[in-house]
């Protein structure tokens, strides 16, 4: 055998081993690294995060503010207006139903604890609807308050005329009483003619005068009227006879009673005697005065009143007479 077919008596020796430890340690570190590294920037991002929160919270807890103040400021306006004005307030209180529902919404929307950008958005736009009625109503009000203004006007001027009237009215009723006051004396009937005498009346019926006291039965007064004035229909003519002692006859047969004089104040009359008068005609008068106790010697006088004035008088003397007479 050849040298060559055995081994060697020296072997090959191995190569040394590489240390992985340093590539090991900085993969570890390089995870280490990107570990906090994550962990900074998670943090940051969360930070950021809660910023923008603060941020938003702060908006809105300055809107909620902000609204709140709109939603106060409303009311205290609404109160001020209705308080100042009866008619306002009195308007209000026919919408209350309306009114309190919106305000009940609004007060919702910002009382809650987490409101969000839509409530507040709501509520906003509650309060400006509030506000608007609340325009409306003042509007309505200076409306009514323009048409009081015009109907107050209206009423002066109304009175005003009213009054003008009344005194125009109270100036021609004045002249009118005056100028029916003259129409009125002025138709007073006018007696003429007048004549009174004692009448005897026999036992078979026969009349005839007399100046005795103890033989007249009757009085006969007889007289014309006339006045041109004085309107055709039924005329009262008043008689009142008085005796020689100065007192005025009466008596319930002869349907005595007083009547009212224009010159002389409240009389005593003997006798009412109606006539039938023509306008523009003279008539002739003629009646019967008839006393139940006898007649005394002496004066009697005899005045006739139409319209509250004298208008004839006479006088008739009635004499004691002798055993014969």
């Amino acid at each position: 055998m050849s040298a060559s077919n055995y081994p060697t008596a020296n072997p090959q020796s191995t190569p040394p081993s590489k240390d992985n430890r340093g590539i090991i340690y900085g993969v570890l570190i390089a995870l280490l690294l990107g570990t906090w590294g994550y962990i900074i920037y998670d943090k940051s991002k969360t930070k950021e995060v809660i910023q923008q929160k603060d941020t938003q919270y702060a908006v809105l807890d300055s809107s909620k503010n902000s609204i709140q103040k709109e939603y106060d400021d409303a009311l205290l306006r609404l109160d001020a207006m209705t308080s100042a004005n009866s008619k306002l307030d009195s308007l209000v209180k026919t919408k209350d139903k309306d009114l309190e529902t919106t305000k009940s919404r609004i007060k919702s929307l910002i009382s809650k604890q987490n409101a969000t950008a839509k409530d507040l958005a709501e509520a906003k736009k509650l309060i400006g609807d509030l506000n608007g009625k609340i325009d409306g109503y003042v509007q309505e009000i200076e409306r009514l308050q323009g048409e009081n203004k015009q109907l107050t006007a209206d009423k002066a001027q109304l009175t005003t005329e009213k009054e003008q009237l009344t005194t125009t009215l109270a100036t021609t009723e004045t002249a009118k009483k005056d100028l029916e006051g003259k129409v009125d004396v002025g138709s007073t009937l006018v007696a003429s003619n007048f004549q009174i005498a004692a009448i005897n009346v026999k036992g078979n019926g026969k009349e005839k005068s007399t100046s005795v006291a103890k033989r007249a039965d009757k009085f006969r007064v007889s007289f014309d009227v006339e006045n041109r004035l004085a309107t055709s229909g039924p005329k009262d003519l008043y008689v009142s006879v008085t005796n020689p002692e100065g007192k005025v006859v009466t008596e319930d047969g002869l349907g005595s009673g007083t009547f009212t004089s224009r010159e002389e104040g409240e009389k005593s009359f003997t006798n009412k005697v109606s006539v039938d008068y023509e306008q523009g005609q003279r008539k002739s008068v003629s009646f019967d005065l008839k006393q139940t106790d006898k007649y005394k010697p002496g004066v009697y006088k005899v005045d006739v009143y139409q319209n509250g004035f004298k208008i004839g008088s006479g006088e008739v003397t009635l004499k004691k007479g002798g055993l014969f007479s």
